[in-house]
């Protein structure tokens, strides 16, 4: 008997779930790309968020009505988060599956999530390989850095089987729809959300249910490719990225790390890293090393996004106990 046992069984069938906003660049063939894929015998349905687009997002999406199962759904609040929790009132079946508007699926992507969730009923959350699609070769240096926190790829050593859920991204990641009928939902305050926010709903969902025993299955055969853009191989680009990551890290942290001793609302060991990335800094750029001392200013902005979001939970922290007040 599976864990799932004594929960009201839901109808075999997957629902994809997008957010997008003004996504019209990329959204038409990647919308293309899904109606290439091979639909499951249980079927499947896709909900496109249109989370309050100003370009031609909403008419490219309504192009593909007849084309595809597709849901058009508008969402104008601002918030990837709050556009997906708006898109989970669709969902059907049994399977929630979510990707981005700039991601393009293997043709067998929904029968390998499909099979994975069938044969291992007792893990609630299944992933897959993301690879990058670059929009031009990429420059030696982007390796210079990790490219999970900054393009969403996976990790290449994983293989098929029981994985953690951190190893897990947005991309390309299924949970079964019972989790959502029990009214989890994605925390509106994290994810792409204007210029700065902290990066990481899905990281946060995951590692909410992997809290509540929910464990992840890592589906090798479930392949999508992540579009890299031409102006996020820019170095600018990238250190900017470092920030979101650190302030999305810092939720994780503190939601798993809740006793440690903090200065200012982040532990005091990352006061002493940052300023070990500072001394890095010199003294490569002392010895004209180009790649340490980019490396170095990466790391150093990762830590600052920790410091950057503590002060802000300090700041809603106050302000909620004022109104309480």
């Amino acid at each position: 008997m599976s864990e799932l046992a004594g929960i009201p069984p839901h109808e075999p069938m997957l629902t994809v779930f997008i957010a997008t906003r003004n996504g019209s660049r990329v959204l038409t063939h990647v919308l293309n790309n899904f109606a290439r894929i091979q639909a499951p015998t249980s079927g499947w349905k896709l909900v496109v968020v249109d989370n309050g687009s100003t370009d031609g997002t909403r008419e490219i999406i309504e192009s593909f009505l007849t084309v595809l199962p597709l849901t058009y759904v508008f969402e104008g609040n601002l918030g990837k988060s709050v556009a997906l929790n708006t898109g989970l009132a669709h969902l059907a079946g049994d399977l929630a599956v979510f990707t981005d508007d700039d991601v393009f699926p293997r043709s067998d992507w929904l029968l390998q999530l499909r099979k994975a969730a069938d044969e291992h009923p007792c893990y609630s959350i299944f992933g897959g390989v993301i690879l990058p699609r670059w929009e031009v070769p990429p420059s030696p240096w982007v390796g210079w850095v990790p490219l999970a926190p900054v393009f969403a790829i996976t990790d290449p050593r994983l293989r098929e089987g029981p994985t953690d859920s951190a190893f897990l991204y947005g991309p390309n990641v299924a949970i079964r729809a019972d989790v959502f009928h029990a009214d989890t939902r994605f925390d509106p305050s994290i994810g792409p959300k204007g210029a700065e926010y902290p990066m990481g709903n899905e990281s946060e969902l995951l590692q909410r249910l992997k809290f509540q025993g929910h464990k992840a299955w890592y589906v090798q055969e479930a392949v999508v490719e992540h579009f890299i853009r031409n102006y996020q191989m820019n170095k600018s680009w990238m250190l900017k990225r470092a920030i979101r990551f650190g302030r999305g890290q810092l939720r994780l942290l503190t939601a798993s790390e809740t006793t440690a001793p903090r200065w200012f609302g982040v532990p005091p060991l990352f006061f002493l890293r940052m300023l070990k990335r500072f001394v890095r800094i010199a003294k490569a750029w002392l010895k004209s090393d180009e790649q340490q001392m980019f490396l170095a200013r990466w790391e150093l902005n990762y830590l600052w996004g920790h410091v950057i979001e503590a002060h802000f939970l300090r700041r809603r922290r106050h302000s909620e106990g004022d109104k309480e007040a």
